[in-house]
């Protein structure tokens, strides 16, 4: 369990890494992104950053790419912007709650759309 001053961190890398990708990264692979979520190790060496894309799966893979060819940058950035004496390694990944999240509303609709049938075969 995350304490509370490594949540704070976590939030307050996550609000810099938006801004720097939003105002200071120029590479248009990137697309429109949006930072989900950054998960800090508990040594503060990593930070996992969870993005989604805006778009098809190609493009989210395209972003991705290219946010880590920017890495090194996005993290020389939140160095200069954070008090902290390490900075994390930046390790992106695609966040698939969203994708995990409509798979169950689908499991969910299919359950229903079953008892439903099962309710009008009864009478």
């Amino acid at each position: 369990m995350s304490s509370l001053k490594q949540k704070r961190l976590e939030g307050i890398i996550r609000k810099n890494i938006s801004d720097i990708i939003q105002f200071d990264v120029k590479d248009p692979n990137v697309g429109f992104v949006t930072i989900t979520d950054v998960r800090v190790s508990n040594d503060h060496s990593y930070a996992k950053v969870y993005c989604s894309f805006l778009g098809k799966q190609e493009r989210a893979a395209a972003g991705l790419k290219a946010l880590n060819r920017a890495k090194g940058h996005i993290r020389t950035q939140l160095s200069q912007r954070l008090s902290i004496r390490r900075t994390p390694e930046l390790i992106f990944e695609i966040d698939k709650a969203m994708e995990n999240g409509r798979h169950i509303d689908e499991i969910i609709q299919e359950i229903h759309r079953q008892d439903s049938e099962g309710d009008q075969s009864e009478d």
